[in-house]
């Protein structure tokens, strides 16, 4: 039976194209691969990652000798049920799963769709290609970070990253941990270091909660979440962990490592109120301003996109997870942060409205009401999930705390004065023109990291770049592209 090749230096090259390729083994990704095969379809699942769950369900490498993995995490039982299946499915030969296969591009040929990913680690990476008769991106989101004087320091770490060498590596960033920035994720984050036996002086948060107001009937319909919020509020009162709501962290200082942070207090639209600031020690400080959905490999495609209630563009999907361009789906982060259940619930969904498509007639008995089930449960958890994200938009006035000698772009070194003197003396009037006169964004991660940041002071909404590849690409695996793909 066929399975998934355990060393990429042998990449995975099928006779004949699969049903559906996902790319994204996260919430999303494996809840719609199992789905799918469970349909009857064929699936490839990529991934980047050496194992299944994405950055949620991240989970220590089996060397660290975790007992309890689980411990870790919020909702360990949906993963723990969906890996099961997709090993069954595997051994089955229904699912080929692929890990470390990070996809660059995916090209339309003759009907069908090529993925082309890059197999394994340096320097024994390899090419790899998969065909399919329809792809479905889960690809996830990364942090979003707004930048501060000082924010280069080391032990100052992403709010996410900090929780992924929790969960992953099994150590704290830090003995005292600052936690800041905004969105439900730093809560999370808070609990599970204090927890873990750091001392965290203070949750800093620049949204109010009382943005929430006129979100409450999102809130009501969604009682699991409240009780959620509820739980971590409650591990923050047993730590004697302080939140500070409209606040903001303003600066970092340390010599070799952070030693302290200057908090101050935030207007309605994120200005910092002087007069306000007070200095916090600490040896780390985890901060992000929540997420931004990971677009590369749709927006290469032409798939359309939309801008979200946070300020961050999204994709523009349709009520069965269909984007813009025919035969491909999406579900999860990319089409607007949403967190673990509402991702699994669009994977499902998703999966079904392909299964669908690709046998027309042929739905298995029960599937429909079920896929009323998915579509409801959805509208309900993308209800919270934008009151969520309108609660936490960044406030215009965020920039104020930007001297001109912060670094703004970390690869290229270039601070926020040479990116307002491109935009106020230069005549940029948006990111890319900022970005040829500064270099800002040019960098390994390609504006991941300052792109919101650049759009902010170069005056721009942020927007979606449309890129040929997704990640770094070798040389040799472009010669070795058929001239079809080329």
């Amino acid at each position: 039976m066929p399975t998934s090749p355990s060393d990429p230096a042998e990449p995975f090259r099928p006779a004949e194209p699969v049903d559906l390729a996902v790319v994204g083994a996260g919430p999303a990704g494996l809840a719609a691969a199992v789905t799918a095969a469970g349909l009857g379809l064929r699936v490839a699942l990529l991934d980047a990652g050496d194992r299944p769950g994405g950055q949620f369900y991240r989970h220590p490498a089996p060397g660290l000798g975790a007992d309890r993995p689980e411990a870790l995490h919020h909702g360990w039982a949906e993963f723990a049920t969906r890996e099961a299946a997709l090993r069954a499915h595997e051994s089955a030969g229904r699912i080929t799963y692929l890990p470390l296969h990070h996809v660059w591009t995916v090209v339309a040929k003759e009907g069908d769709w090529t993925l082309h990913a890059v197999a394994g680690h340096a320097p024994g990476e390899r090419a790899a290609a998969v065909t399919a008769r329809a792809v479905l991106i889960a690809t996830g989101a990364y942090e979003r970070q707004l930048p501060f004087p000082g924010w280069t320091l080391p032990g100052v770490v992403g709010a996410g990253g900090a929780q992924a060498m929790l969960k992953g590596g099994l150590v704290l960033p830090g003995k005292r941990v600052v936690v800041a920035g905004s969105g439900p994720l730093l809560l999370a984050v808070a609990g599970s270091l204090a927890a873990a036996g750091a001392a965290v002086p203070a949750v800093v948060e620049a949204a109010a909660y009382t943005a929430y107001a006129g979100r409450v009937p999102a809130l009501l319909r969604n009682p699991g979440k409240l009780v959620e919020a509820a739980a971590y509020g409650g591990a923050l009162a047993r730590h004697h962990v302080r939140l500070l709501t409209r606040h903001a962290v303003t600066e970092a200082h340390g010599t070799d490592r952070i030693e302290a942070v200057t908090v101050a207090r935030l207007d309605r639209d994120w200005r910092p109120l002087p007069g306000t600031a007070r200095r916090i020690p600490c040896d780390a400080l985890a901060v992000g301003h929540g997420l931004v959905p990971q677009l590369e490999l749709a927006t290469g495609l032409g798939c359309a996109t939309r801008p979200g209630p946070d300020a961050a563009v999204a994709l523009e999907v349709d009520a069965l997870q269909r984007t813009s361009v025919p035969g491909v789906w999406s579900a999860g982060e990319t089409g607007g942060i949403g967190g673990a259940q509402l991702a699994l619930t669009e994977g499902e969904l998703a999966a079904h409205s392909v299964a669908a498509a690709l046998h027309p007639g042929q739905a298995a008995p029960g599937a429909d009401r079920r896929v009323e089930r998915l579509a409801r449960r959805r509208a309900r958890l993308r209800a919270f999930a934008d009151a969520m994200a309108a609660a936490h938009r960044p406030g215009d006035g965020w920039t104020g705390w930007l001297r001109d000698d912060a670094v703004v772009c970390r690869c290229e070194e270039v601070p926020a004065g040479r990116i307002r003197e491109a935009a106020q003396d230069l005549g940029a009037r948006d990111a890319r023109t900022v970005k040829l006169l500064t270099r800002a964004g040019m960098g390994w991660c390609q504006g991941r990291m300052c792109g919101p940041a650049l759009a902010a002071l170069a005056g721009q909404e942020p927007a979606a770049d449309r890129r040929p590849f997704s990640c770094p690409v070798p040389l040799s695996h472009l010669a070795e592209l058929p001239a079809t793909d080329r």
